[in-house]
């Protein structure tokens, strides 16, 4: 599959896709809270989609070698990785959860996740937490054309690694558009100047997942998409779907309860 440069169109498309995305984790926001089991949580999502007129892009979602993914949204907490199914074991104080949403809309994907903080949680989570979402900021200030995706990929591990934590690799961001994974992939490691160029109107996630402990991950038991770190380390991750524009980038999945960018970014 190659890359799909978006038109006009389909920078609509994708702006209503990815806003309803950030859209359903605005709803879901004040029910993240102790107790709350996450398959609660995945039902008030299916809700809110069946409310918006969106669908589930993960709800029976089955790439090859993997079996059909059971639940409309990912839940990962504490030391899941990422690909954690909403199950029935209420959410405690200081656990750390990933919320991971892609909806589609009219044909077209949008795909953003964001970490809570369940009740009081310890400072080393917290920590990791606010790091991890200033790391994925560090990739998406990067993007504008003529840049290289290892210049993203650079950007995050340098800052990540500085801060004493470690960048899972053997997960990245993807294009998207009218697939839920399209061209190109987007390392968040990398060396400066390498990979692809950065078009406009190429549309792709920037969603570092960051350990607190070592990088190595493996998977969990036996349902096929649920990864841990193999350490049991905290892990944490934030994603958005970003635009390349003619003179930088849009971030799509912006909307009023997601947290705003660091002051770094506007300076």
């Amino acid at each position: 599959m190659s890359i799909t440069y978006k038109d006009a169109d389909g920078i609509q498309g994708m702006r209503t896709a990815c806003r309803l995305a950030a859209d359903v984790l605005d709803y879901l926001t004040p029910h993240i809270k102790p107790g709350v089991t996450t398959r609660e949580i995945d039902r008030l999502a299916a809700e809110c989609m069946k409310q918006q007129g969106t669908t589930s892009a993960t709800l029976g979602y089955q790439p090859a070698g993997y079996p059909a993914y059971p639940a409309s949204l990912c839940t990962s907490v504490n030391h899941v990785v990422c690909h954690g199914i909403p199950n029935d074991k209420p959410l405690k104080k200081g656990d750390v959860v990933n919320v991971d949403v892609t909806v589609i809309k009219d044909g077209w994907f949008g795909d953003t996740s964001r970490m809570y903080l369940v009740g009081e949680v310890s400072i080393a989570a917290k920590r990791l937490c606010a790091l991890t979402f200033e790391a994925m900021w560090h990739g998406i200030v990067r993007v504008k054309p003529g840049v290289r995706l290892g210049d993203i990929g650079y950007a995050i591990q340098k800052f990540a690694e500085s801060n004493g934590f470690s960048v899972v690799r053997e997960f990245c961001g993807h294009g998207i558009g009218r697939n839920f994974h399209e061209e190109p992939q987007v390392l968040h490691y990398g060396k400066p100047g390498t990979l692809e160029e950065i078009r406009p109107g190429m549309t792709f996630t920037i969603e570092p997942m960051i350990n607190a402990g070592r990088r190595d991950v493996k998977e969990f038991g036996s349902d096929g998409w649920t990864i841990v770190t193999k350490d049991h380390s905290l892990s944490a991750q934030w994603e958005h779907t970003v635009l390349v524009t003619e003179s930088g980038y849009e971030v799509l999945t912006l909307s009023p309860g997601a947290p705003p960018p660091p002051p770094f970014v506007n300076a």
